[in-house]
This record gives C-alpha cells, structure tokens and sequence, in this order.
C-alpha cells in the first residue's frame, strides 16, 4: 500500500494505492478515503512518461513534472507538494533550534510554554493537516525561546512554530 498526501494547485487530498493489488492496468484508488477506478495504460512506465490516465471513465490527459514539483493538465499548469505519509525518516536536526511547520495546517495542541525546559525528540505540538494529527517533535535539548503559535491558529508551510535554544 502507497499513501501520500498531495497538494496540487492549493486543493489537498490523501491518496492511497495498492499497487500490487491491480488487474492489469487498473488500479482502485481512494481519494479521500473515496474509492476510484483508475485505468493507467501506461502503468509500468516512470510517472514522468506517463500521458493519460481515466478516472472512473473519464479521461485525463497530463504533463508531469520528472521532480514531481507541477503537473499540467487542460486547466494550465499547477503546483504539486507531494508527501509520503508511510515514509519513517529521521527529522534532519535544526542548527538553529527553529521548527517549521512540514506542512500547512491547524495547530490542535501545544504541549510548552514560553521558557520550559525540552529534551530532543520530546512532542512540543500537535498540527493537523487534511485530517491527520502530526506530532511535532523538538529538535534538540533546550529551552523554549519563542512560541509564534497557540491553539486553534492555521499555519503555513515553513512558518517558524517554535523555537529552542
């Protein structure tokens, strides 16, 4: 099973896939936790050749970006942000002790406050994007030097949450 989370052109979904799970071309898809028939013709090619696709019936012609960074598509050109929600990697850590938020979303927790004392690795927030909640982790071992959000605030992404010294 493939699950990522992908942003195209503002508009966010969670899209899982099960690639050994197909018949041929066609591949069921849930989008949203909606189930799609999808009929990839060029299935077994890198998704940067890949031309068409139909979803459900209906055909879909597309440009891919061999980065992943846009797709275009009949109605123009469009951003992608792709993220592997099954991915189990290490957060780089920060030199400076500034943690971003990974992704745009709403922070549902704050474990801190100005001042406290953090160990690395230890949860500082808890942000929820397209109905996941991220645990938010320090670091490094510190203090919390500043705190830019408080429950309930929407952040960006790369907006500065918090940071440790």
């Amino acid at each position: 099973m493939t699950k990522v989370a992908i942003e195209i052109g503002g508009h966010a979904f969670e899209i899982e896939v099960n690639l050994n799970r197909r018949s041929g071309v066609e591949l069921t898809v849930l989008v949203d936790g909606v189930e799609q028939r999808v009929v990839v013709p060029d299935l077994d090619k890198p998704l940067d050749q890949m031309e068409w696709i139909i979803v459900d019936g209906r055909p879909h012609e597309f440009v891919i970006d061999p980065e992943l960074h846009w797709l275009r598509t009949r109605t123009g050109l469009h951003r992608l942000d792709l993220r592997d929600l099954e991915a189990r990697v290490a957060r780089p850590i920060s030199r400076d002790g500034r943690v971003k938020s990974p992704i745009p979303g709403v922070i549902k927790r704050l474990f801190v406050s100005l001042g406290d004392r953090v160990e690395a690795g230890q949860p500082l927030l808890i942000l929820e994007a397209m109905k996941m909640e991220n645990e938010i982790q320090s670091p490094r071992t510190g203090t919390v030097a500043r705190l830019n959000v408080s429950a309930g605030q929407n952040v960006a992404l790369d907006e500065v949450l918090i940071e440790v010294v």
